[in-house]
């Protein structure tokens, strides 16, 4: 049986707030909350107000924002001698370096959240800090690596009831199974995690769980209309709590589901939706898969192929850089599937007609 889903970034005066709470709402309360707390003295209260602010400026797509009021909540909280703060300062640091495209930095801030929070004896700290390192290697590609990490965290989570940790591995581990063609075996995982955030009233979770399902009805089903249908639902959630991040990817998969409609046109316009959106949050990650579709939908427009060559070369050191290595596998099957010879390549290298 699972509990309703929690909120556990949301601490001391501001645990009353909902996983479900408005963005814009906890950015408003957590700063009077911070300021309230700064003029008290209660540096405890101080590290915990800035967490939930980075928190919203986070999803919000502040980044900036989000990364001075992690960083504070940290010197804070180490100033007081309190490890569990530190955790989740550095739990959020790290969210907010994966979410920027910076992996590397993400592993260690993550690691070392992991630690503090075992040390400190939080064990939601130190379990989220461990999701976070999964979710990471997972983004990454690195599938060997997080798999047993998602199984075992899946695992406690259920055998706790933890409604919003057990949504968060279900789709984790979903979303590496419809990577690697197991479309089935997605889709039910996918549909579990939905049920159980319906039921726990974690939107957030049933928004991204509707999202793979979605994914799965358009790449398995090819049923672009009832893809679409799930994403406006999902989009409806997204607005109304604000979740930028969330909508960006969600404006993106409804391209996916058009250009694998054949509708290009529709699609090329709606990646170009998503990219101004990613590129507001400077999140490259989106923002690289929205130009890769993109370049994909104008090249079925017509577009000129040494442009979609140059773009793809591009997008592949992009890529590379950012060490997205399930993403820079699509861009080799791009230049496939268009069939367009990857810059530095002869015709006869590529396979091609060598006259």
């Amino acid at each position: 049986m699972y509990t309703k889903a929690l909120a556990p970034e949301y601490q001391g005066a501001l645990s009353a707030l909902s996983v479900n709470s408005s963005l814009t709402d906890v950015l408003a309360e957590a700063t009077e909350q911070m300021a309230h707390a700064e003029q008290s003295g209660d540096v405890r209260e101080t590290a915990r107000a800035a967490l939930a602010v980075a928190e919203a400026q986070r999803r919000l797509g502040n980044i900036a924002e989000a990364d001075a009021a992690w960083k504070s909540s940290y010197r804070t909280a180490r100033s007081a001698g309190d490890q569990s703060a530190m955790a989740w300062a550095l739990w959020s640091g790290g969210t907010l370096a994966r979410q920027r495209g910076g992996l590397n930095l993400a592993f260690r801030l993550l690691r070392y959240a992991a630690d503090t929070g075992k040390q400190s004896g939080d064990v939601v700290a130190h379990g989220y800090s461990l999701a976070g390192l999964a979710e990471t290697g997972r983004i990454q590609g690195d599938y060997r690596a997080v798999g047993a990490l998602h199984d075992e965290l899946l695992a406690e989570a259920r055998k706790r009831g933890e409604a919003r940790h057990t949504v968060w591995a279900l789709e984790g581990i979903a979303q590496m199974h419809r990577n690697t063609g197991s479309y089935d075996t997605a889709f039910a995982m996918f549909e579990e995690a939905a049920e159980i955030a319906e039921k726990a009233d974690d939107r957030r979770g049933w928004a991204w769980a509707l999202r793979g399902m979605a994914d799965l009805v358009s790449v398995r089903d090819k049923d672009p209309e009832r893809a679409l249908a799930l994403l406006a639902e999902a989009e409806k959630t997204c607005r109304e709590m604000k979740l930028s991040s969330a909508l960006a990817y969600n404006h993106k998969m409804q391209a996916n589901v058009l250009y694998r409609a054949g509708r290009y046109a529709e699609a090329s316009a709606t990646y170009e939706e998503s990219l101004a959106e990613f590129l507001l949050m400077s999140e490259p990650r989106g923002e690289a898969l929205s130009r890769l579709g993109a370049v994909k939908a104008r090249a079925r427009l017509g577009a000129d192929a040494e442009q979609t060559a140059a773009e793809l070369h591009e997008l592949a050191g992009v890529l590379d850089r950012i060490g997205l290595r399930h993403a820079r596998a699509m861009v080799d099957k791009a230049h496939a599937e268009l069939g367009i010879v990857p810059v530095g390549t002869t015709t006869a290298e590529a396979g091609g007609d060598p006259r």
